[in-house]
């Protein structure tokens, strides 16, 4: 597990970060939620099956599957893990956990804020109605080998649960086509947050941390690299 670079073109961020961007008018703070949120998922810890074998990365579980395979994205400076990256059916998807009020939500606030710096960026937007709700749409200017640029999709996802948030950024399949999107958006759905009971202001990153195995400990589950 090695450093790496976001895989939206946009580098890794803590959620206080987020709030430098300008503010927004007229901010919707109510919760963006799938109706079956607490059934299907992404789950909190407090809903989830103790006896699953989940992958304990500190703010985040994840289920093990076959095809699955897991990165760490690492702050350079400070070697903080700041994002969990799958690569699963052709496609990446980029979690990170935040802290998050009691009763109102992030995910509307910080969707306008991402497609406002994509747009500083050159990049375009879009709004979707996706299965989690709305989503981000995006196409994002990256650097070319030859020195000019070039535009990589990606889809902005986020779920609001108790007390925290979760962003999730598509790339690869996952953004493009339907069928590789489903199979991510099942990936996310199976993934499960742990807020903690520590005190948190609202947009910290919730800390994560590498896998029992990367410390010497009980080896993570099959299906997980």
């Amino acid at each position: 597990m090695s450093d790496t670079t976001a895989v939206d073109g946009i580098e890794p961020r803590s959620g206080a970060d987020l709030s430098e961007l300008d503010e927004i008018d007229e901010i919707d703070e109510s919760k963006s939620a799938p109706d079956d949120r607490e059934t299907e998922g992404p789950l909190d810890d407090s809903e989830a099956n103790a006896v699953r074998p989940y992958v304990d990365l500190g703010g985040v579980k994840i289920l093990p599957r076959e095809g699955l395979h897991l990165r760490l994205e690492v702050e350079e400076g400070s070697k903080r893990v700041v994002a969990v990256a799958l690569d699963y059916a052709g496609s990446t998807l980029q979690l990170q956990p935040f802290a998050a009020p009691r009763t109102t939500g992030l995910w509307h606030e910080i969707r306008e804020q991402i497609a406002e710096q994509i747009h500083k960026q050159g990049g375009t937007t879009s709004l979707a109605d996706g299965p989690f709700g709305p989503e981000l749409h995006a196409q994002i200017p990256t650097v070319a080998t030859a020195g000019g640029s070039t535009m990589r999709l990606a889809r902005f996802i986020g779920v609001d649960g108790p007390r925290w948030f979760l962003r999730g950024v598509v790339a690869g399949e996952g953004a493009v086509d339907p069928e590789a999107g489903r199979k991510i958006d099942d990936l996310f759905r199976s993934v499960v947050v742990v807020r903690g009971a520590t005190p948190m202001p609202p947009r910290d990153l919730i800390p994560l941390h590498m896998p029992a195995s990367a410390t010497g400990q009980t080896p993570p589950a099959a299906g997980i690299e």
